[in-house]
């Protein structure tokens, strides 16, 4: 199916509306379409809940991007303001697990140079030996033009989330996320 960029945006706003809180831009941050925040706490206890054995928490913010054409300077801008407030966002310490921040950019066109630096992109952080968790960059971009998604080497899940909100519609939809 050929999407323009923005039916692909509010579909997969509805994919990620049923596990993530979604927050619609207020036009402040330029490209920025909405941020989706999901949260989860995970804990193990015996007998009562103050004989707690572990927890873990889990942290994801995707960050939608909508730009006409990609280019390298747009990207790492966006990079930067998505990475910056990802970990702005993030509860790290005790019983934190981990945190994946993931811009997606939704474009027509992107640049070779984008591209590149796309599957480039390796940010990677572990809390005290991770001790206190980690948090990892996922990246990704679609472009409608050609239906062609470019991601980093950790994105790849974001690719398989991509490909079956956008393309598996007519197919039984399995668990995404």
């Amino acid at each position: 199916m050929q999407y323009d960029r923005e039916t692909a945006t509010d579909r997969l706003l509805r994919g990620y509306g049923a596990y993530f809180d979604i927050t619609m831009s207020d036009g402040e941050q330029p490209y920025l379409t909405a941020i989706c925040e999901f949260f989860e706490h995970t804990e193990k206890y015996v007998l009562s809940r103050q004989a707690n054995l572990w927890t873990a928490n889990c942290e994801e913010f995707v960050y939608l991007f909508n730009v006409e054409q990609l280019t390298e300077d747009i990207f790492e801008k966006c990079r930067d303001f998505a990475h910056e407030d990802g970990m702005k966002r993030a509860h790290i310490g005790p019983g934190h697990m981990y945190t994946y921040i993931t811009p997606v950019f939704i474009c027509d066109t992107c640049q070779g140079e984008a591209r590149a630096a796309v599957r480039k992109c390796r940010i990677y952080k572990s809390f005290r030996f991770s001790l206190h968790g980690w948090m990892d960059f996922h990246t990704a971009v679609l472009e409608v033009s050609d239906n062609r998604i470019t991601t980093n080497r950790s994105g790849r899940c974001v690719e398989k989330v991509l490909k079956n909100v956008l393309f598996n519609s007519n197919k039984k939809r399995r668990r995404f996320l």
